[in-house]
């Protein structure tokens, strides 16, 4: 099926939903309902490896400047749809560290390659460890840690309908992992 059919079947699937739910919206907004969920799930059928190779730009280190000094990139603003409910996980801040062994990543390319991990239909306990994933394949480095606060719609819009809640998930990998030592210093600086 071309691109165009599948767009024809995506607007009609969305009309019959929008519909079936006697909601009256006007005209052109199933087209629009199917172009942001293309584009809020833009990266649903791309590998982590295939992200990788998309962003990859490392830059080759010294054995003095390789050290066991992380490099932290933190608050980076994103935003997803969890596959539960299609609902937003929005006020989402992302904090990833590495130790470099022998390669930095270029700092532009940690946001885009969470920018590209949350354009899937996702649970933020998946985000992490896909952002962990990608970061060792590009750092060539197993000392990774990654931070997550976001806030889920799913709680703040509907069911339970509190507002101030905040989900926290931690993924480490290395030193990150077995040093609480390297945990404190990462979490530490998040504040």
């Amino acid at each position: 099926m071309n691109i165009a059919d599948k767009n024809a079947q995506a607007v009609k699937a969305a009309e019959h939903l929008f519909n079936s739910l006697d909601i009256k919206l006007p005209e052109e907004t199933p087209q629009r309902f199917v172009n942001m969920m293309r584009f809020l799930t833009s990266y649903n059928n791309v590998s982590n490896k295939e992200i990788a190779e998309k962003v990859n730009k490392t830059f080759e280190i010294d054995s003095k400047t390789d050290s066991k000094n992380m490099v932290i990139l933190k608050n980076i603003d994103a935003f997803s749809l969890c596959e539960h409910h299609i609902a937003l996980m929005y006020d989402m801040k992302i904090s990833v560290a590495y130790i470099p062994c022998g390669f930095v990543l270029g700092l532009s390319k940690v946001v885009r390659l969470v920018d590209m991990v949350c354009k899937r239909l996702q649970l933020q306990e998946k985000i992490g460890e896909d952002i962990l994933e990608i970061m060792k394949i590009l750092t060539k480095s197993n000392d990774i840690a990654v931070n997550i606060k976001a806030k889920h719609s799913c709680v703040t819009a509907r069911g339970i309908q509190n507002v101030s809640s905040e989900t926290v998930t931690n993924h480490f990998s290395g030193t990150f992992k077995e040093s609480a030592e390297y945990q404190n210093l990462f979490l530490n600086s998040l504040n």
